[in-house]
């Protein structure tokens, strides 16, 4: 009897031990007002316990540690009684390695190493979290940049957000992703682009080659672009046999297609193809709507990435023509287009384009989506539910329920009455690690 009292007494003492390290990462959060899943409402007066980064449970009420089972002096709690807490936001479409700048030399690129580039993008990166957004999907960046930041950001060595990249873009050759606007010494002189194709076999391999660079996801050009500097247009680039091999492959390998496309025709080809989403949209037509509904996928509008061009085209007189007549072209069109998707009831996922638009803006892209006609909460589902369901981690991310990755962000006011709060974020926790408080 004696002997089995002294062991009780020690698995009691090593119980509280071990209780009490494990409560060390423990966080609870008093959440005043809770949109926890955008779509469904708000609760208020909510407890949030996070266990290692994951969020273990949502109970009513702003409960104690001691109400918890915890001891007072183990958990890390955080007073968000006054503010609006909903998920950590969601940015489908950036480049995070550069930025536009009016004053910055058009040629820097030819002095510059990777090792710039990957330098230049901490403060994009750092200034992008703070912002709220907790996870990005980057479409264009050379893979040695934008996996060493990635690794850089899940190693803790620089902060940023949780990032889904592209490395690089299918293109055919003289397209969208291809080289313009230098002489042909300059451009034979440069390392071949594995993502430039000319026929089905050959973008076949193209998308191959971007897997074996570690791309998260397929970006394919299906047209023109915007600042290409070609007379090009923005009509289809890529054939439907390409963007078919394309779609064929990506998803043989595991991995979504996201498809620039401006003009109707390439929009159209690449839905046909079986793409993803559509990045940009800009002439959308009823064809559009109806293959968007029928092979359930998704616009991401960038509509910041159009007007921030508008504001530019104003103060820059070095962009070059070719570029200007584009901006003078889609612009316009960029507005009616988004109300047709609305109207049709198209799946639709946030994104802004950044580094076309300034780093840490991205919260713009809400103003625009309610001035033309969405509800504030369905643009904030559209950058919480709607774009973890397009990545395809809408177990992880997203909403703020039990089992998922503790990704929340809290502001002043209510974003449901004014969408311009969410332009200044005050709180901001990645994987249950606070990064603005």
């Amino acid at each position: 009897m004696k002997l089995f009292k002294t062991i009780l007494f020690f698995t009691f003492i090593l119980t509280t031990l071990f209780s009490n390290l494990y409560a060390q990462n423990i966080t609870i959060i008093h959440a005043g007002k809770l949109l926890a899943v955008p779509g469904k409402g708000v609760e208020t007066e909510k407890t949030i316990i996070i266990e290692n980064g994951l969020i273990s449970s949502v109970k009513d009420g702003f409960l104690n540690p001691e109400q918890l089972g915890y001891a007072q002096d183990s958990v890390n709690l955080i007073d968000l009684s006054k503010k609006f807490v909903m998920p950590g936001l969601i940015d489908m479409h950036t480049h995070i390695t550069g930025e536009r700048n009016p004053n910055r030399n058009p040629h820097e690129w030819l002095t510059l190493n990777d090792e710039d580039f990957a330098l230049e993008a901490i403060p994009y990166l750092k200034i992008t979290l703070q912002s709220g957004f907790t996870t990005v999907r980057n479409l264009g960046a050379k893979y040695t940049n934008i996996n060493a930041l990635k690794r850089a950001i899940a190693k803790g060595i620089i902060s940023g957000p949780r990032i889904i990249a592209s490395t690089g873009a299918v293109s055919a050759t003289g397209g969208h992703g291809d080289f313009h606007g230098y002489r042909s010494e300059v451009l034979n002189a440069l390392e071949k682009d594995v993502a430039i194709c000319n026929g089905a076999d050959d973008c076949r391999r193209a998308v191959r080659a971007l897997v074996k660079q570690g791309a998260d996801v397929i970006k394919v050009t299906a047209t023109g672009g915007v600042l290409s500097n070609t007379s090009a247009g923005v009509g289809q680039q890529l054939t439907d046999d390409e963007l078919l091999a394309i779609v064929e492959t990506a998803h043989s390998l595991g991995r979504k297609v996201a498809a620039h496309a401006h003009a109707a025709d390439g929009i159209n080809a690449a839905l046909r193809a079986g793409v993803d989403s559509i990045e940009h949209g800009s002439y959308l037509d009823d064809e559009s709507v109806m293959l968007f509904k029928k092979n359930d996928a998704y616009l991401v509008p960038t509509l910041l990435a159009g007007v921030y061009l508008g504001e530019e085209s104003k103060i820059n007189d070095q962009i070059p023509p070719f570029i200007v007549k584009k901006i003078e072209q889609v612009i316009p069109v960029v507005e009616a287009s988004f109300r047709r998707a609305v109207k049709g009831n198209v799946n639709i996922a946030f994104g802004t384009d950044s580094g076309v638009s300034k780093h840490g803006t991205n919260a713009r892209e809400f103003e625009l989506m309610v001035k033309y006609g969405m509800s504030p909460e369905a643009s904030i589902k559209t950058a919480t539910i709607n774009a973890a369901t397009l990545l395809g981690m809408f177990d992880e991310i997203g909403s703020i329920e039990k089992g998922k990755i503790a990704d929340l962000i809290a502001v002043d006011g209510d974003p449901l009455t004014n969408i311009s709060i969410l332009k200044n974020v005050q709180f901001v926790m990645k994987s249950g690690e606070v990064f603005k408080d």
